[in-house]
């Protein structure tokens, strides 16, 4: 046995999560490394918050999108961790691996639980962390997102709310690899500052001092081709109004109404019928293991090229992790936001 730390979902939540109130630190879980067939046991390194995880949160009465928290159990999510125990021949002890784990410093990882070895961990030239990030499901949302449902053209126009978050500063500089102008919107003007000088967005503006539509306009006078939503609500509506014919809207995450218990509806969705606009959501599991091969192959080149950067806002400490998620919602991070649990 092992005494094992961790986070522990204590209530559903209604608006904005609060730390003592939906979250407690627990300092004496106990895991055994005494194993059955099949299982494994990880010790925690690295931890992704992401805004999803908020939907995971609501209670009976709202819609469960993906699935609720038990109450009285650990978080999960993608993480990153190293096998200190194994009886799975595939997973053998001393692989640094990558799946759904939980915040906790130990994970008891059940028989068939799927967890994918990170080849070349210790070697890497690129931080570990960035394969909860960049190289993870993050950069996989924003690859697949705009390539299959963006469909995008070179000199056509592209807008990405929260773009200096996890998925956006991705799909940005991706689509200015294909030849699109780009133009983001963020929350600070530091972050907007990042956009322009760093990541060599054509435009960008700070949503929080300005009229959306209005700087969009500004930003992109001649119209829009594609909008990548992380944020939903006027953010959604700014860009349907300003959407030039036959636009497509990629809808990733709407951040902007996670916490907010009546969200503002879009009023103007009667756009997308004369400019015959499509507006597509998507899962990132249900992408082809071709593309998510390509995915890897395209943005390892790129990252260890400098061709694409890449920012992250690391928390340390698995205590830290419900402050750091909560600031995350309220978009206090700078970068992906990450919890670090442990040196490898």
């Amino acid at each position: 046995m092992v005494n094992n730390k961790a986070v522990i979902f204590k209530k559903y939540a209604v608006g904005y999560p609060v730390a003592d109130e939906h979250f407690e630190y627990v300092t004496e879980r106990e895991v055994s490394y005494d194993l059955r067939d099949g299982e494994v046991l990880t010790r925690n390194l690295f931890v992704s918050l992401d805004p999803y995880l908020r939907a995971r949160m609501r209670g009976p009465e709202e819609t469960a999108l993906f699935g609720r928290f038990p109450i009285g159990e650990p978080l999960d999510n993608h993480a990153i961790g190293e096998v200190v125990a194994s009886k799975n021949p595939a997973v053998p002890v001393g692989s640094v691996v990558v799946g759904y784990l939980r915040f906790e410093e130990y994970t008891h990882v059940p028989a068939g639980h799927r967890l994918t070895i990170i080849e070349g961990a210790r070697e890497s030239k690129l931080p570990l962390s960035v394969n909860i990030g960049a190289l993870g499901m993050p950069g996989f949302t924003a690859y697949g997102g705009l390539l299959i449902h963006g469909k995008p053209k070179a000199g056509e126009t592209l807008y990405v709310s929260a773009a200096s978050g996890a998925v956006g500063q991705l799909v940005g500089q991706m689509a200015k690899t294909l030849g699109l102008r780009v133009v983001g919107s963020a929350g600070s003007d530091e972050k907007v500052a990042y956009l322009l000088n760093e990541l060599k967005f054509d435009a960008a503006f700070n949503y929080k001092n300005s009229d959306i539509l209005t700087s969009l306009k500004t930003a992109a006078p001649e119209g829009i081709n594609i909008y990548f939503d992380n944020v939903g609500g006027h953010h959604l509506e700014a860009a349907l109004e300003w959407m030039l014919p036959r636009g497509r809207v990629v809808i990733c995450g709407q951040i902007g109404d996670y916490n907010t218990a009546n969200p503002p509806g879009v009023r103007n969705l009667f756009v997308c019928v004369p400019k015959e606009i499509s507006i597509q959501g998507f899962k990132v599991n249900n992408f082809s293991d071709e593309l998510k091969a390509q995915f890897k192959k395209d943005v390892s080149e790129w990252l260890l090229s400098g061709k694409i950067i890449y920012r992250e806002d690391i928390t340390v400490g698995l205590e830290n992790a419900p402050s750091a998620f909560i600031g995350m919602l309220k978009g206090k991070n700078f970068g992906k936001a990450t919890v670090k649990i442990a040196d490898l």
